[in-house]
């Protein structure tokens, strides 16, 4: 799946979605397939050996969160790709979908610029999703920059930057439960991330406190094929907000990434206008967005 997220990436990357890209791929299954995967279903269509398809539905689940609260999803969704060489298999993706996700709201989120694909979906029976498009959605972009000119980072003072292997799994998987409070990530979560491929504990950056606090992380995938870096996720604990430290963290991971052989990078955020923090963090790096969402629904009933 990664691989075939590196070939359209490669060949129409207007058509990755924030959902479907190298990074995302590897993030989502490791963090969550030990505790959510019962749930997943996936399906794999392959030309001559090679894959050209696939599809991740997620079916309702419940998932315990770090403030003792139960996560509860009551909907499907789907993740999927199709190569452009093949764009007819989407029709093939929505049934297998449909016959999955049978008895529940099912939603999706095609790229915007897939003509083809959304008109497919049309005719299968999904409509754009209101919720997902009002001024506080959910829909999302994906944006690049390139690293031909990365500015020097700065932290307040008493801060420093640290890596994954320096900081050590306690400390990352705080972290991440600091920023994005009430969380799902365990250090369970974390192990399955470190297993994933493009994985690398140099390229996930965190900036510590004078107190010891690790106050903000961010991940970089790197997708040697395309010499590309995404962030994901990137967080920062609200004692520490509005210092600049997740600013200057990226311009660090994108000097890190340079050296790493990467010659652009992609980060995700939400979209619509009621949430422009993150888009104006990026934008404010140098970021602009490349695709979009296209969030559509299907009800149980026409399921």
């Amino acid at each position: 799946m990664q691989t075939l997220a590196q070939q359209v990436t490669a060949a129409r990357p207007e058509l990755v979605n924030a959902e479907t890209t190298f990074g995302e791929l590897a993030w989502n299954w490791g963090k969550g397939h030990a505790v959510e995967g019962a749930g997943w279903r996936r399906s794999l269509w392959f030309s001559g050996g090679d894959l050209v398809a696939w599809g991740w539905a997620r079916l309702p689940y419940q998932v315990p969160r770090s403030d003792g609260s139960v996560k509860d999803v009551s909907g499907a969704s789907l993740s999927y790709q199709v190569h452009p060489d093949h764009a007819g298999l989407v029709d093939e993706v929505i049934d297998w979908y449909d016959g999955t996700a049978s008895g529940t709201e099912h939603g999706v989120t095609p790229s915007a610029a897939d003509e083809f694909a959304l008109r497919r979906w049309a005719a299968h029976g999904y409509v754009s999703d209101p919720t997902a498009l009002g001024d506080t959605g959910s829909w999302t972009q994906l944006n690049q920059r390139d690293l031909v000119d990365v500015e020097t980072p700065l932290l307040p003072d008493g801060f420093r930057f640290r890596t994954a292997e320096e900081a050590g799994p306690a400390a990352v998987v705080q972290a991440h439960q600091d920023a994005w409070a009430p969380s799902t990530y365990t250090a369970l979560s974390y192990q399955g991330v470190r297993q994933t491929a493009g994985y690398r504990g140099d390229l996930h950056v965190l900036v510590e406190a004078p107190d010891g606090t690790m106050a903000s992380s961010a991940i970089m995938w790197l997708d040697e094929a395309n010499s590309t870096v995404e962030f994901e996720p990137v967080g920062t604990h609200p004692a520490y907000r509005r210092l600049g430290l997740a600013r200057a963290m990226m311009l660090h991971g994108l000097h890190r990434a340079r050296a790493a052989g990467a010659t652009h990078a992609t980060v995700a955020c939400l979209g619509a206008p009621g949430h422009p923090r993150a888009r104006g963090l990026y934008y404010g790096l140098g970021f602009r967005e490349i695709s979009r969402d296209a969030p559509l629904v299907k009800s149980a009933a026409e399921g």
